[in-house]
């Protein structure tokens, strides 16, 4: 069957409707399929990349080659979300002719959907060109990350005399100029949800409440994969970081023990009879749990080239060899 691809319209219906939009980053083909699978709706390629995978303490150092990269891999992975890339810092601010150039490119060579760009009525009139020709774009508004100087951090925005309302023009300008949909990051819930209401297009929350059309979150903070960040704003479904310090750990120790790989986990000539394994060798890897979770298949059959060609297809069914 045929899978119904998540569209900007597809969006704004969910929006009419009240239904809840899901958004997550994500930054490689693996994750890409598993969250669409999962019935995400927009995977955002997002240029938090610069810290979650590059190791950056800020976004300022992502390139426009590094989200098309991403971009790419995401693509790969992806039947059904909708795919965002973000315009990275200084890759729409100099001028609209160059951001447009920019934003084709992810378009045309990530991949992706649609772009998104951070700030206000600063760039309604970048939205409305990108929208002319074809481009789709998600505003951000807000704590936006690419401002972090200016901002002086990672600070909520929206408590301070009038700035209510400064964002409540920005997203109705933004809205007027084109965008489909608008992230609304690190506010008060009772702004977030006065531009929601206020609005026609989806709001996407993160650090802004409840009342917003939809929520994201950075894929590596919901599974839990740097226990040192814990931000108020992240609900975190999964204690990867843990999970996978055990597994190594216990890979680490197979290895060293010379209990992985063993004879299930080998190759052998075609013809060559499996070595028998010891009674002694045997009831070590039992005691050791062994390496897989069943018992060990008999060792002493040999096996003729089309056996060996059968298995060896199986074991690398995912590979093409020519």
């Amino acid at each position: 069957m045929k899978t119904k691809k998540v569209t900007i319209h597809t969006l704004q219906t969910m929006k009419e409707r009240g239904e809840k939009i899901t958004m997550l980053t994500a930054y490689d083909a693996t994750f890409a399929q598993l969250l669409d699978e999962s019935q995400i709706d927009v995977l955002l390629v997002g240029d938090s990349l610069g810290m979650v995978v590059q190791g950056h303490e800020t976004t300022l150092p992502v390139t426009l080659e590094d989200v098309i990269y991403h971009c790419r891999a995401v693509a790969r992975g992806t039947r059904r979300a909708h795919i965002v890339g973000d315009m990275p810092f200084m890759s729409y601010q100099a001028s609209v002719h160059e951001a447009m150039l920019n934003a084709g490119r992810l378009i045309k060579d990530g991949g992706a959907h649609s772009v998104k760009l951070e700030g206000g009525a600063q760039h309604a009139e970048l939205v409305q060109k990108l929208v002319s020709a074809g481009i789709p774009v998600m505003g951000h508004i807000g704590l936006t990350p690419q401002s972090v100087h200016q901002l002086g951090g990672f600070k909520v925005q929206g408590r301070a005399e009038g700035q209510a309302e400064s964002l409540l023009q920005d997203a109705l300008t933004l809205q007027a100029a084109g965008a489909y949909a608008i992230v609304l990051e690190g506010i008060p819930a009772v702004i977030a949800k006065t531009i929601s209401e206020k609005l026609h297009i989806p709001t996407i929350g993160i650090g802004a409440g409840a009342a917003c059309d939809g929520q994201v979150l950075v894929i590596y903070d919901l599974l839990g994969m740097n226990d040192s960040f814990k931000p108020r704003f992240v609900r975190t479904y999964e204690h990867l970081a843990t999970r996978i310090r055990t597994a190594v750990d216990a890979y680490s120790a197979d290895v060293k023990s010379g209990s992985f790989p063993n004879e299930q986990e080998s190759f052998y000539m075609e013809e060559q009879q499996r070595p028998k394994a010891s009674s002694a060798t045997v009831s070590a890897i039992a005691l050791a749990g062994g390496c897989g979770p069943g018992p060990l298949a008999p060792l002493s059959m040999p096996r003729s080239s089309a056996e060996a060609e059968s298995e060896d297809a199986a074991v690398y069914s995912t590979i093409k060899v020519d």
